[in-house]
């Protein structure tokens, strides 16, 4: 059992974006896994929690909780939100603006 909370992910995954963001608004730190793309080569993820599919958190206790809105069930029951997070939720929203801006200007820019 680990003392810490585990994140089995991918960066590409929108559900496992939402998780992280959630988690770092709760200020929690994390042990991120990064899983293969193929569901068939996620063995090492399926001997450690049961399952294939992504996102998967292993809790401080061992609870294994699947899915990201049960996960984010999970940390909203048990981890209060600290006074910053609206704070952290406004930066991630700005960061995700100037993301959007640079691929419109990319995309306008190659198509004209």
């Amino acid at each position: 059992m680990s003392s810490t909370l585990e994140l089995w992910q991918t960066e590409w995954c929108p559900a496992s974006h939402r998780v992280r963001e959630r988690l770092t608004e709760l200020g929690l730190s994390y042990l991120a896994h990064q899983v293969p793309v193929e569901s068939s080569d996620r063995a090492e993820l399926e001997a450690a929690t049961g399952q294939t599919t992504i996102p998967v958190l292993i809790a401080a206790d061992g609870e294994i909780v699947r899915d990201e809105q049960a996960i984010l069930s999970y940390l909203d029951n048990r981890y209060p939100e600290p006074p910053d997070a609206s704070s952290q939720r406004q930066k991630a929203a700005k960061a995700r603006r100037k993301e959007l801006e640079r691929a419109c200007s990319k995309f306008t820019a190659a198509t004209h």
